[in-house]
């Protein structure tokens, strides 16, 4: 029997992560928040989990999850591309917002994962990261739909 469940995460503004990241601005790894806010998870023997960013200003991505150093290079690199520095007409929300806003165009609000046998398909190395763009400590609402079929 084919099932859909919605449920709607909160995430708090986080620490430094462990790859060294000011807490201003982390990308922090979220695998486990995710998985332990879908416990119907391990119910599912096959389906797709949509991961949802209601935020214009903040991303997601699958990377690297074992060395921290993917993240360091991950953020100086977005910060090369659109740095603050830069000259934006849009600047009412301050001189980080549209530089945020560039980089949320380039890595995406929204992740759609494999899930089988009770839990995320990722790769061996792979881990679901919040990327935040804004200086500041903001919190961030997900939208995470399971579809899926039970186990018999």
């Amino acid at each position: 029997m084919t099932v859909w469940i919605q449920h709607q995460l909160t995430i708090a503004p986080g620490g430094t992560t462990s790859g060294g990241m000011s807490p201003q601005r982390p990308f922090r790894i979220i695998t486990q928040e995710i998985c332990d806010a879908l416990p119907e998870l391990a119910e599912i023997k096959v389906g797709l989990l949509h991961v949802f960013l209601q935020h214009t200003s903040a991303s997601l991505t699958i990377n690297e999850n074992a060395d921290p150093d993917v993240l360091v290079d991950l953020k100086t690199a977005f910060d090369r591309l659109a740095p603050e520095s830069a000259k934006y007409t849009h600047t009412l929300e301050g001189p980080d917002d549209m530089p945020a806003h560039l980089k949320t165009a380039l890595l995406g609000h929204s992740l759609t994962i494999p899930v089988g046998n009770g839990r995320l398909l990722l790769g061996t190395w792979q881990g679901i990261y919040l990327c935040e763009h804004r200086t500041g400590r903001h919190h961030r609402t997900l939208i995470l739909t399971l579809s899926g079929d039970n186990f018999p």
